[in-house]
């Protein structure tokens, strides 16, 4: 096992979040007849995970979130999970998940968090407190990008339809922009 920068590949030294790779004779050589496929996650014989994650001096793994809840926003990678975390954390909510965060494209810093929330929320004090718990600037979503829903999508299984996330987000986000821009105080059900 190991861990390496997302972006460059270089192995990380111990402590840090990074991808995680892992290698041997229990990892899976490939898809069979989708080599196009197996070469997205073999690497040089290392089994991508997609998993961000990192390990200790004493080997152990702790693993942090996917990669695919990670954006990329002017340059830094910034945590979907923690962002919702901390929305949760500001409103005083555990156990239930009444917001899920994603990315929209951005043409200034690539991508752009977007929030898609049910029930009541306040999103100037969500973004106060945000502020106020030292969450980095970056990594609060701007006003609107805040996109009430009746429900927050989830597959079969209770776990987040990201896809489905993502999508939602990407049209009303670019509704939004069709009619003014994202920086709206809060965007309408």
């Amino acid at each position: 096992m190991r861990i390496v920068d997302p972006e460059t590949g270089e192995v990380l030294p111990p402590g840090r979040d990074g991808l995680l790779l892992v290698k041997g004779a229990n990892v899976m050589q490939g898809y069979i007849g989708d080599e196009a496929r197996t070469r997205e996650v073999i690497r040089e014989g290392w089994y991508v995970t997609g998993d961000l994650a990192s390990i200790d001096r004493d080997g152990f793994i702790t693993i942090r979130d996917r990669l695919s809840r990670f954006s990329k926003i002017a340059g830094e990678m910034v945590p979907h999970v923690r962002i919702e975390e901390d929305i949760h954390a500001v409103l005083g909510i555990r156990g239930e998940q009444v917001c899920a965060v994603t990315a929209v494209p951005d043409e200034k810093k690539g991508e752009a968090l977007a929030v898609l929330y049910r029930g009541e929320m306040d999103v100037a004090a969500i973004r106060t407190g945000l502020s106020e718990r030292g969450t980095p600037n970056l990594w609060i979503p701007k006003p609107g990008l805040f996109f009430h829903v009746d429900e927050i999508p989830l597959l079969g299984t209770g776990k987040l339809d990201l896809r489905r996330i993502k999508a939602l987000a990407a049209e009303r986000a670019a509704a939004l922009e069709r009619e003014g821009g994202a920086d709206k105080e809060a965007a309408a059900p």
